[in-house]
């Protein structure tokens, strides 16, 4: 896709992340006279979507799963699969010749003497007055500690390394924990030739795929339900119940498909487990369909996270001048996380540091 300019390692704005948001940072980055560059430690551009399971399809309808600037080929209502988006965003790039440097990581980065420092794996050191940190916020799957207690021979997975049913020996037992999009699709292809336990968090809405006709995304956006922020009222509410529609895939459809929906997972033993309603089962094997959280490791910038290690950002503003983040859930609104709501988000964050960094007021 492209190679780092030794001789242009100085940078006025560096973004770290070439998926989605990344991307649409760079769609926008392009129409300036900013010297920048994105980095990303993948082979191809798309790559973190097809290092998924094999039967993912997007959660939000193709109507609402493109970038600014090019639409995502196929039926609008539909959903589009793993491959199919994960080849959009390599052909996005390519189409708008975005400068991504790929299957370069970032080993640390720093803040030093007004500049960040971003040092990379064959040793270079790359040098920006602004760093936009594009790796989103599902970057390390979240397994709780309970995990521990299974015994090694149960056989654990994670959203990053579970791909396909044939993973796991036919016949046997499997408990899934999450009852989110992810563990519920995945509950539901492992039905087909294993006992399946999914084991549910906090309680849920599911909404009706299909509303008066239209779906259910074209209704949350006409009524600006992607635009509340967490500061709305109703924003907070839809926070917390994290309303999702059900894509054929309610609790119902999920018990008459066979999968033993549980609630919350509360003790492990071995490979016996116990459930919140003092249901005990023993199983084989464990999918963790638990999120994820942030990986920050290697950002030597303590200002930057909390006591936890998780980012600290307000509308994708870092308390550190200099340093932004694109692509968290709920970075401004609901649509944030969402492919549809990048975009504008990408708009506003360069406008704020147009004017805090480069071109003022005006």
């Amino acid at each position: 896709m492209g190679t780092l300019d030794l001789n242009n390692t100085e940078l006025d704005i560096l973004v770290i992340g070439a998926g989605q948001a990344g991307l649409a940072m760079g769609f926008h980055l392009r129409n300036t006279p900013l010297r920048f560059q994105m980095i990303d430690g993948h082979v191809r551009v798309g790559d973190s979507w097809r290092k998924r399971y094999d039967s993912l399809k997007l959660f939000t309808p193709r109507m609402y799963s493109a970038l600014p600037g090019m639409p995502l080929s196929g039926d609008p209502l539909g959903y589009a699969g793993r491959d199919e988006f994960a080849d959009y965003l390599e052909m996005y790039a390519s189409h708008f010749q975005l400068p991504v440097v790929l299957n370069t990581t970032i080993q640390k980065l720093q803040r030093l003497d007004g500049h960040f420092q971003a040092s990379i794996d064959s040793g270079q050191v790359i040098r920006s007055r602004v760093v936009v940190l594009a790796t989103g916020a599902f970057q390390r799957p979240n397994v709780p500690d309970i995990s521990r207690k299974f015994s090694p021979e149960i056989n654990q997975y994670t959203t990053v390394n579970y791909r396909t049913p044939a993973q796991i020996p036919e016949g046997t037992a499997v408990l899934v924990v999450g009852d989110g999009a992810t563990g519920r699709d995945i509950a539901w292809e492992l039905a087909d030739h294993h006992q399946v336990f999914l084991a549910a968090g906090r309680p849920r809405r599911l909404l009706p795929d299909r509303i008066l006709g239209r779906s259910a995304w074209w209704w949350f956006d006409k009524i600006g339900l992607l635009r509340l922020s967490a500061a709305n009222p109703l924003g907070q509410y839809l926070q917390r119940s994290d309303p999702f529609p059900g894509r054929n895939k309610t609790f119902n459809q999920l018990l008459a498909r066979g999968v033993n929906v549980m609630p919350r997972l509360i003790a492990v033993e071995g490979g016996q487990i116990t459930f919140s309603n003092n249901i005990s089962a023993k199983v084989a094997s464990v999918v963790w369909a638990t999120g994820y959280r942030d990986h920050g490791d290697w950002v030597d910038i303590p200002a930057v996270k909390d006591g936890r290690g998780q980012f600290i950002h307000r509308e994708g503003i870092s308390p550190v001048d200099g340093l932004y983040f694109i692509g968290r859930p709920w970075q401004r609104n609901r649509g944030s996380a969402l492919i549809t709501g990048v975009g504008a988000d990408a708009s506003t964050l360069l406008a704020q540091i147009n004017r805090r960094h480069f071109f003022g007021e005006g």
